[in-house]
């Protein structure tokens, strides 16, 4: 059977959109490589938010080209961020590239599997092994077993905001929010496919306006918690601007929702933020916060930080340090700053940049410190037994599952089944260690579903003498 390979690069919007390539490919015909050396069709779902995502793309493509060469029919594809942005040049850069889709033109690339397909016939697609070596590894596509568990669904497209050191609204277009009908039946039908975490997805998500009637983000929470079949409902990623106590009390009344907001600050500066454009005062957002939080305190706060951005101070720096310092933050996505062509920020980088060794300097003082309330809200759960979806095997130990709690708090435990146990997903950990990343432990139960018994399970046997 002709195979296609998808690999993601980027943020769960990006997630969402290669689960619908998916959808497309299946119903064109194809089924799902979990190799690009087995596939008949490759492509590359990419992102731009920063320069080194630009770079890894880009030699990801290069690497593809050996896939290309061993045989000439196979196809590669290059959709997402980078292939708006650089749809007029990528072909120049990467003349190997079959085709090249926009953030808008998903439909457009299904209807090229579609066309594609009959010229596959229905036998594995396989070339030399070796050439895995050539690729510098395995990939990651979305073949695994446990990867139907969860379920990105868009509920909006583009942003309207303008940060000046984003580019999304450039390469996604301003705010295109979807009919919530369309919403609920794509969450309807995915939870009823299996899947037992809903992500609502959207660049800016708790901007969300139903186009007809105008119901809020907190209308369409309360509706998808209503769907029977749905487990577990989160949403990524939301604006400070958009934060409300409304939305607050409605998170507060919906068992089902995952406790872990995540909200992007930025920057503890004003002068950074009013020129990151944010849209917000430090003090406006810590009093969001505390907002959420008095409705919502067993939930996890985490964000995303920026450090060297143009103009910034040692005060400017400073400043997000004292809120790191506070602890607020289970969890922090952190960055120095890099620029994105067609920005502004990217011209007054140009013109009076953060002296690079200063930047990354203030990077791991401000890892330092957020890393430190990390370790320190992990290091809470050991001793206790915490219920984890499975995601799959961990990426740096091939004996162990990973897991992820509500709270988005990452579990690794040694496996102890021979094949995926899918129709257990939720895995019972005892947590044994902590450490900056996330916790370790031992399975100790398994269930069907999150509100469900847990059936137990005996601790893996060592073989003495194999060993």
């Amino acid at each position: 059977m002709a195979q296609i390979y998808i690999e993601t690069h980027g943020c769960q919007m990006n997630e969402a959109d290669s689960q619908d390539i998916a959808r497309r490919a299946i119903s064109a015909g194809f089924t799902l490589a979990e190799r690009p050396e087995d596939a008949s069709v490759l492509i590359l779902n990419t992102c731009t938010v920063r320069d080194n995502a630009e770079r890894r793309a880009y030699g990801r493509i290069a690497h593809w080209k050996a896939v290309k060469n061993a045989d000439p029919t196979v196809k590669v594809v290059v959709t997402g961020c980078l292939a708006e942005q650089d749809k007029d040049r990528m072909q120049k850069i990467v003349p190997h590239v079959d085709g090249i889709f926009g953030t808008r033109e998903l439909g457009a690339l299904g209807d090229a599997l579609a066309g594609w397909r009959a010229e596959y016939p229905d036998d594995a697609f396989t070339v030399d092994r070796e050439i895995e070596t050539i690729m510098g590894g395995a990939g990651e596509g979305i073949a695994g077993p446990y990867d139907f568990l969860r379920a990105y669904v868009n509920v909006q497209r583009g942003c309207s905001y303008y940060c000046t050191f984003c580019i999304v609204p450039h390469v996604r277009g301003r705010f295109d929010h979807r009919p919530m009908g369309e919403i609920l039946a794509e969450v309807r039908a995915k939870a009823e496919a299996g899947a037992r975490e809903i992500t609502l997805v959207g660049q800016t998500v708790n901007a969300y306006k139903e186009p007809a009637t105008g119901e809020d983000f907190a209308d369409l929470l309360q509706a998808v918690c209503a769907i029977a079949p749905v487990e577990r409902a989160t949403f990524i990623s939301s604006h400070p601007k958009d934060l409300n106590e409304r939305l607050a009390r409605v998170c507060a009344t919906l068992p089902k929702m995952n406790s872990r907001f995540h909200l992007a600050l930025q920057s503890g500066s004003n002068p950074m933020l009013r020129r990151m454009n944010r849209k917000y005062t430090i003090e406006e957002f810590l009093e969001r916060v505390g907002t959420f939080a008095r409705h919502n305190p067993s939930w996890a706060i985490t964000t995303d930080l920026i450090a060297g951005f143009p103009g910034e101070t040692e005060d400017d720096f400073q400043r997000t340090l004292d809120v790191c310092a506070t602890n607020i933050f289970a969890q922090a996505f952190m960055f120095v700053y890099s620029p994105r062509r067609g920005t502004p920020a990217a011209v007054w980088h140009e013109k009076n940049p953060v002296d690079p060794k200063v930047a990354q300097e203030r990077f791991l003082r401000m890892t330092a410190v957020q890393d430190a309330s990390c370790s320190a809200y992990h290091e809470r759960m050991v001793g206790t037994t915490v219920r984890a979806l499975i995601h799959g095997v961990s990426r740096k130990d091939k004996t162990k599952l990973s897991a992820k709690t509500i709270d988005n708090v990452t579990v690794n435990f040694p496996a102890v089944e021979a094949v995926p146990d899918v129709a257990r997903p939720w895995a019972d950990v005892r947590i044994e260690s902590a450490s900056v990343w996330g916790v370790r432990g031992t399975c100790v139960g398994r269930a069907a579903r999150y509100d469900g018994p847990a059936d137990p399970v005996a601790a893996p046997v060592v073989d003495l003498l194999a060993v």
